[in-house]
């Protein structure tokens, strides 16, 4: 690495899962609107289904998701009866069934639940949306939670791609997290899955964790490959303990600075390649048969709020405290306190806390960030005549974009913007040029790479 471009490193950005970014849901869109926008949403729509559950047996120091701690199964019962009802409520909104060709459950730890309520859920959903015969149906799971009765109700369920949470695999680190989970407990998690038919096993690790080391982090990603995950996400760990209190219980002098972090990235990504994964987008790695990679190949990779994903919906639907949806018309977000999520739903109403409306510029320039997080280049000006707006409208953005030119980050053919090979890991800054909110917010965002 360059050292004249360390500093890269160290802007605040975001990691683009979404266009606008979340902070900027700032419209006043409501229970009616949203009602709306689901009775709106055509026949023919694929659709996608996120169910949060916030809570989890304990707090990861390190946890940057909308979650808590909760000891007693009643508050996670009680949550999963209301989370019925606001299905419930969503589907009635919707004229006829619409075509579902992804799953997705999130927290939090989604395996709290109790395995009746998780598959009458599961039941639910199937009995108010037409799944599709190649859907996929993911989970997010903690190693530490994961028994032999859960493992076959996920396979009861449909269940077909399991994600584990596994960060670092050095007891060092671990403690210092507040995540220990030994080696073999993983190892146990992944043969039970797979002896119970789901193949299908993503890993998440992490970078820029306290106590880290890049030979340290070599080591995890040479573990974590040894079990034959057909995903792998590399994640640069986000401290913002200003968002996120319980972060302060990581002790910010041993995290490792800027030039630490880059090298911690570059060796497990290494390690990964080696190992015969494939680079997809800037965090995650997949085995070359599998259906990220060849979506990266192919151009049709997508992003959205689970990271990189090969869902081609058209609409997400968001069920839980917290959760996001994207329709047609724009974004919305439930109600982030359990507390008030619950009573509008038990008033008959879908928990809608704020969203935002998109506009035709919006449009155009969320899909030039997500070809840029994706295909690591774009034609900006082709995408913009495609929404009906004129290449004027850029200036903005190039302007932006000239420094990071000048330094090798970024190159421009005429429209075309595009982010060479050896400097991939910086292209949130290049996206972040056409990001027509971020020079006016005051949101805090987590490091560049």
């Amino acid at each position: 690495m360059d050292p004249h471009l360390i500093h890269y490193a160290t802007r605040n950005v975001p990691r683009y899962t979404s266009y606008p970014t979340a902070p900027h849901f700032t419209d006043p869109v409501d229970a009616q609107g949203y009602d709306d926008w689901l009775a709106a949403l055509p026949a023919e729509a694929r659709v996608s289904v996120y169910l949060h559950v916030p809570y989890c047996r304990s707090m990861c120091h390190y946890c940057g998701c909308h979650t808590k701690a909760v000891r007693r199964p009643e508050p996670v019962a009680e949550y999963a009866e209301t989370l019925k009802r606001e299905i419930a409520l969503a589907a009635d909104r919707l004229d006829g069934q619409r075509r579902l060709v992804h799953l997705h459950w999130g927290g939090g730890t989604p395996s709290l639940l109790d395995p009746n309520d998780f598959q009458a859920l599961a039941d639910l959903v199937r009995s108010r949306f037409d799944v599709a015969a190649d859907a996929e149906h993911a989970i997010e799971l903690d190693p530490r939670t994961v028994t032999p009765e859960l493992v076959a109700s996920l396979a009861r369920a449909g269940v077909n791609r399991a994600s584990l949470g596994v960060q670092d695999f050095n007891p060092t680190v671990q403690a210092a997290i507040g995540r220990v989970q030994s080696h073999r407990r993983v190892v146990e998690v992944v043969e039970a899955l797979t002896r119970a038919g789901i193949g299908a096993i993503n890993m998440d690790l992490m970078y820029g964790l306290p106590h880290q080391t890049a030979r340290e982090v070599e080591r995890t990603a040479d573990l974590a490959a040894a079990l034959a995950p057909a995903r792998i996400a590399l994640f640069g760990y986000a401290h913002v303990p200003w968002m996120k209190t319980h972060q302060r219980l990581i002790d910010a002098a041993a995290l490792p600075g800027a030039v630490a972090r880059i090298e911690q990235a570059e060796a497990a990504a290494a390690r990964l390649v080696a190992h015969g994964y494939v680079p997809v987008g800037i965090d995650h790695f997949a085995r070359p048969d599998d259906p990220l990679a060849i979506a990266a190949r192919t151009g049709t990779l997508r992003r959205n709020f689970q990271g990189y994903t090969t869902d081609p919906a058209d609409a997400l639907i968001g069920f839980g405290a917290s959760s996001i949806g994207k329709l047609p018309q724009g974004y919305v977000q439930n109600a982030p306190d359990v507390g008030g999520w619950r009573r509008a739903i038990e008033a008959g109403r879908l928990p809608i806390a704020r969203g935002k409306v998109l506009s035709a510029q919006d449009r155009a320039r969320a899909e030039i960030i997500e070809r840029l997080m994706c295909d690591f280049a774009v034609d900006a000006e082709a995408v913009f005549a495609r929404h009906g707006l004129g290449a004027e409208t850029l200036a903005d953005a190039y302007a932006t974009l000239e420094p990071l030119i000048g330094d090798g980050i970024a190159v421009r053919d005429g429209a075309r913007i595009a982010v060479p090979d050896d400097r991939h890991m910086f292209v949130r800054l290049v996206a972040s040029a056409f990001d027509a909110y971020l020079p006016h917010g005051a949101a805090r965002h987590s490091v560049a790479v």
